[in-house]
């Protein structure tokens, strides 16, 4: 965010509705979008993000804000008017898992973002009210350390259990919007909002010049996308496992859940294969299915516990979290490290990067594997990483000099020539948080 802080209006405003959806929380908001104005508009914007892709227009963040106050004001008239026409998202693929797969996003416009920015203030205001602890996922004051915390200390005080990994398919390509629209009407009623949103479901899919229009789903990057995906899956699985899951357990259980990304933890293993099932039938209410493969009950405790000859691990948020003993006590603990597929992901995107960039002054280069390694060393620097933190920056140095080496036919940048570059220009060294 750039610019001063919300201003104090504003703050009081949405203060005013999370009150009121605190107060009854079987309210259904008539009106909120008269929350929405120009001052709303101008605090979206301060929160967008001004350097991202542009969408459909091509319209930058900087040639929208030549004219911000008159801009604003038209897309409010618009919007409360009706006359808003949301535009198509443009797709692009990011990698995915260990990048042998990739993952479709979409791309709004910047106006789109404002407004989707400003809708997401008011219903936050609603919605926080009512989403319960275990959910993590895009919302404020929370992220996925947060969730990464709280699993790990719910594992140790249970002494360990049974994991139910979780992985829904194709979530965000199969969000029924007929099942969105009706968990909507519970809290919001606001005509002039509930079009709006109903506009940018159905705003299409814009993919090498062709518009497609999916009956389904949500398209990821979307500002408004994780709020709606919160919505959906507190109704379809958060409430449910709290009021009609636990009640029927034989032992202990607890979940996290991070957008799509959850894991049941049971003191049960009955409970965990039971509950898998009753997951598998409850999902497929609401159009969501779970993966065949991906989708699995481990056994998760410490060595001496399990009934296998060694503990077993399990992925989650792009960690591995498994069992090790503490160097000064001698008791069992959950350890967490990088996980493999997100270090091969790592790697490989980078050396894709140094493969088209060997050309460009070296200045240039550790600039930027400067910034990557430290956007990396600020999510995985969690206390217990720092062997696969090393790891990884001395495979970063390989890839570097790697590329080095190829700029020409003339092979120059062999490992002696490197470690004095380094000298000049180290690469930084893994700090945990």
């Amino acid at each position: 965010m750039t610019g001063t802080p919300i201003p104090e209006d504003i703050s009081t405003r949405l203060q005013r509705i999370a009150h009121l959806a605190k107060e009854d929380p079987q309210r259904a908001f008539l009106s909120l979008s008269h929350y929405i104005d120009v001052d709303l508009l101008r605090e979206a914007h301060r929160r967008t993000r001004k350097d991202g892709a542009v969408g459909v227009d091509g319209r930058t963040a900087a040639e929208y804000g030549e004219k911000l106050e008159e801009n604003l004001q038209d897309l409010l008239d618009r919007f409360k008017s009706g006359r808003y026409k949301a535009p198509p998202v443009r797709r692009t693929y990011i990698p995915k898992g260990d990048g042998t797969a990739t993952r479709p996003i979409g791309i709004p416009t910047f106006e789109d973002k404002l407004l989707q920015r400003a809708a997401v203030m008011a219903l936050e205001a609603v919605y926080e009210q009512d989403f319960l602890d275990c959910s993590y996922g895009f919302r404020p004051g929370r992220s996925a350390h947060g969730a990464l915390n709280a699993l790990r200390k719910g594992l140790m005080e249970m002494g360990g259990g049974w994991i139910l990994d979780v992985d829904i398919s194709s979530f965000f390509d199969s969000l029924s919007h007929c099942h969105l629209r009706s968990f909507l009407d519970q809290r919001v009623r606001d005509g002039v909002l509930r079009r709006t949103i109903d506009k940018w479901l159905a705003a299409g899919v814009m993919e090498e010049g062709v518009v497609s229009h999916p009956d389904a789903g949500t398209p990821q990057g979307g500002v408004v996308s994780p709020l709606l995906a919160n919505v959906y899956l507190h109704e379809v699985i958060d409430r449910w496992f709290v009021s009609d899951v636990k009640p029927r357990l034989r032992g202990r259980a607890f979940m996290i859940r991070y957008a799509d990304d959850l894991a049941m933890v049971f003191a049960n293993e009955a409970d965990a294969r039971v509950a898998k099932d009753m997951l598998a039938e409850r999902l497929g209410l609401y159009g969501l299915s779970l993966h065949p493969t991906k989708t699995r009950v481990v056994e998760f405790r410490p060595r001496d516990e399990a009934k296998g000859t060694d503990s077993r691990s399990f992925d989650f948020l792009g960690f591995t979290h498994y069992w090790a003993r503490s160097r000064r006590k001698g008791s069992w603990m959950v350890m967490r490290k990088t996980a493999s597929s997100r270090v091969r992901r790592t790697l490989k995107r980078l050396s894709a990067w140094c493969r088209r960039h060997r050309h460009q002054p070296v200045a240039w280069q550790h600039a930027r594997i400067v910034m990557a390694l430290r956007g990396h060393y600020n999510y995985f620097g969690l206390p217990g990483n720092m062997r696969a933190l090393e790891c990884l920056r001395r495979a970063v140095e390989g890839i570097w000099q790697k590329w080095l080496n190829r700029r020409s036919q003339n092979r120059h940048m062999r490992w002696a020539r490197f470690a004095q570059l380094l000298k000049r220009y180290p690469l930084p060294r893994p700090v945990l948080r």
